[in-house]
């Protein structure tokens, strides 16, 4: 009997004993469960976060048109004093992509080792030749060159004075926006607040231009201005003088700086039929305008007629220096053109103009 009874005994020991293992390895099992879960969550998180930072990531895309120099041109000399200029006063990582012919390449070569050596910096860049890049513009070319052109020569020729409305097909396809600058410029301040500028282009907008500071083209549309009522060509006033888009008047464009949104360009319906003859030719029909000076001149008529396409700079990220119109028939208006309220972020010396620096 008392056998009987410690067999019964031990057989109910050894089923809660079994009782007790199941339940700690299903606790077990459970707390690894929650445990890889939460892990997983935090892989999550952080893989989300590498995307998101990655999304984040600008480009800082610099183009630059170098042709026709020789060794004793002035421009290799501004040419190897802005890159030196944006070296000290870039805070982000900056790509040179260089327009050249064979002769300026090696000039430029030279002018780039300099500033290398002499500021002990690596410099990244690439150099696009000039015939491959005029290929690709080639029906831009024949489009804009007989309205904006004032002497018209070798096809080669005309194409750098339209390189920026066509370098969404020469840039490569991975760059999604970049700045064209002009070679006499001066940035007094950091080149990343220009980049910056990008972040607050409106959704329509494919390129970003500051003002025309001269009279320039108040004197263009002079024959269309004594016809007609309109503020196109009028310096900027502080209260509205009409009701039209531009209620305050409109200066143009100066094409010293151009911010180019490459992709947005890519993927527009728009952007290819403005381009067309039809387009152009009744814009310069309707305004009686003969330009000269390349695609400042396009842009200054976008502006007008298709406002949404351009983000307007303020006067402070294109310092103009120029006083030309001043002394030629513009004395007592040109300082209203010439008028910039904002912090000077670039200065652009043209008409050969000297930079205080």
């Amino acid at each position: 009997m008392f056998k009987i009874r410690t067999n019964v005994l031990l057989n109910i020991c050894i089923l809660i004993g079994l009782c007790l293992l199941f339940y700690y390895a299903f606790l077990t099992h459970n707390s690894i469960n929650q445990r890889l879960k939460k892990n997983a969550r935090k892989d999550i998180k952080h893989v989300k976060f590498i995307s998101t930072a990655l999304k984040k990531q600008k480009e800082y895309n610099i183009w630059l048109i170098f042709t026709k120099v020789t060794n004793i041109s002035t421009l290799r000399f501004k040419f190897r004093d802005l890159i030196h200029n944006l070296l000290n006063v870039t805070s982000v990582p900056l790509k040179f992509n260089i327009i050249v012919d064979k002769v300026s390449q090696r000039i430029a070569e030279s002018q780039i080792s300099d500033v290398v050596f002499y500021m002990n910096k690596s410099l990244v860049y690439s150099f696009y030749d000039i015939e491959e890049c005029a290929k690709k513009i080639q029906d831009i070319v024949q489009v804009m060159t007989p309205y904006f052109s004032s002497k018209p020569g070798t096809y080669y020729s005309d194409a750098l004075f339209y390189i920026s409305l066509g370098l969404y097909r020469i840039a490569p396809h991975n760059q999604d926006i970049a700045i064209l600058l002009d070679c006499d410029l001066y940035f007094k301040k950091d080149v990343a607040l220009l980049f910056n500028e990008f972040d607050k282009f409106k959704p329509t907008a494919l390129f970003g231009l500051a003002p025309e500071l001269t009279p320039v083209y108040r004197h263009v549309l002079h024959m269309y201005k004594a016809k007609h009522n309109t503020t196109f060509g009028e310096y900027y006033h502080q209260q509205n003088i009409s009701n039209a888009t531009h209620p305050r008047g409109f200066q143009g464009y100066n094409s010293g700086v151009v911010l180019l949104n490459l992709k947005a360009q890519r993927n527009s319906t728009e952007f290819p039929k403005v381009i067309t003859n039809t387009t152009v030719k009744q814009m310069t029909s309707k305004y009686r305008f003969r330009g000269h000076l390349g695609d400042q001149d396009f842009y200054t008529l976008l502006g007008y007629e298709y406002p949404h396409l351009i983000q307007t700079l303020n006067c402070g990220f294109n310092r103009q220096l120029c006083t030309w119109w001043r002394d030629h028939g513009y004395r007592n208006i040109f300082d209203y053109y010439a008028k910039c309220d904002h912090d000077t972020v670039v200065l652009h010396g043209n008409c050969n103009t000297r930079i205080p620096k």
